[in-house]
């Protein structure tokens, strides 16, 4: 029998596209062959081109995307800060903000909210119980 989540009643998420879940501290943005196969194609440019300038290999065989100076994706556009490939964008930002460390306690999910103006937005989609795992479960 699986435990009682305290979201059983689904949590609300609209994104707003702003930018703020791809910059700040330094990370990982997580990538496989086949997303960066598809950034590279959304971008118009040859995957080796791709790779050589924005991804890094991470513990000698992981890849992640590469980072600004100041943290943020490099893929976000500074001036506008929306995602350039949204569309393409990979796992990891696409199961944002349903991840293990966000979902642990209400708590958590609060200090997520605080800085995500798609978290709990009134007019965002009530994402059920079952849809919330199965991002959670895809995470990184």
């Amino acid at each position: 029998m699986s435990k009682e989540r305290w979201y059983s009643e689904g949590l609300r998420f609209g994104c707003r596209q702003c930018g703020k879940c791809c910059g700040g501290a330094p990370g990982y943005v997580w990538v496989t062959d086949a997303e960066i196969k598809a950034i590279a194609q959304e971008l118009s440019m040859p995957k080796a081109d791709f790779e050589r300038a924005f991804v890094r290999l991470v513990f000698g065989r992981k890849m992640s995307l590469t980072e600004k100076g100041n943290g943020d994706c490099v893929l976000l556009d500074s001036k506008a800060k929306k995602c350039m490939v949204y569309e393409s964008r990979p796992l990891q930002c696409r199961t944002w903000p349903f991840w293990e460390d966000n979902l642990e306690t209400p708590r958590d999910w609060k200090r997520v909210s605080k800085g995500c103006p798609g978290c709990d937005a009134p007019d965002g989609k009530l994402y059920t119980l079952e849809e919330i795992e199965a991002q959670r479960e895809q995470t990184f």
